[in-house]
């Protein structure tokens, strides 16, 4: 198992029923040990931080954790709150940053937001009726709908689960982390399978 204490990971805190709760730093990773809340590690990559130094014996104080970690208890999601929130970024890598429209990968800089059904007729802005489309497809479908336009969907979107928000949410996620979320996904999700 790699030991990499230069680098600052992001550990993934799951509940005894194995979802996903929160990214955590170091910081938090040793609040949770500190508390007694560590259940178990289950991550393959092991990372440390050191503290202060001890009185009595001079001895460095060090945590060593997993870059997964149980805690106790189940993590209850309010009524209301368990969706995930659709931001620009957040949606663009649902898509994997490919237009909707003509199929073409792009940088995020050339994308935009595509309303299915535009919001002047009536469409709202939710993770059903958006996808990500280039600033060309975007501007030759204007305020129509897809059939309208003669510019048919090559992919169909979706609202993201919890456990997608939590791969859409972090740019560094480790091996391990993302198998891990990638076990708990839908079928129909577009990180189901890599």
């Amino acid at each position: 198992m790699p030991y990499a204490s230069e680098y600052t990971p992001k550990i993934l805190i799951i509940d005894s029923h194995g979802q996903p709760v929160r990214w955590a730093l170091m910081q938090r990773a040793a609040r949770y040990y500190a508390a007694g809340k560590v259940l178990t590690e289950l991550g393959d990559n092991i990372f440390g931080m050191t503290g202060g130094v001890q009185e009595a014996t001079g001895a460095r104080s060090e945590l060593v954790t997993s870059s997964i970690l149980m805690i106790r208890g189940r993590h209850r999601i309010p009524l209301g709150r368990g969706h995930v929130g659709l931001t620009k970024h957040r949606l663009f890598v649902r898509d994997r940053h490919v237009c909707a429209y003509c199929g073409g990968h792009f940088v995020e800089s050339e994308l935009t937001v595509e309303h299915i059904l535009p919001v002047s007729r009536g469409g709202r802005h939710e993770w059903t009726n958006v996808v990500t489309a280039c600033r060309s497809c975007n501007t030759r479908k204007g305020s129509r709908r897809p059939e309208e336009a003669n510019m048919p969907l090559i992919y169909v979107p979706y609202a993201v689960c919890r456990s997608e928000g939590f791969i859409l949410s972090n740019r560094r996620i480790l091996a391990d982390q993302m198998a891990f979320l990638q076990a708990t996904l839908p079928r129909h999700s577009r990180w189901a399978h890599g």
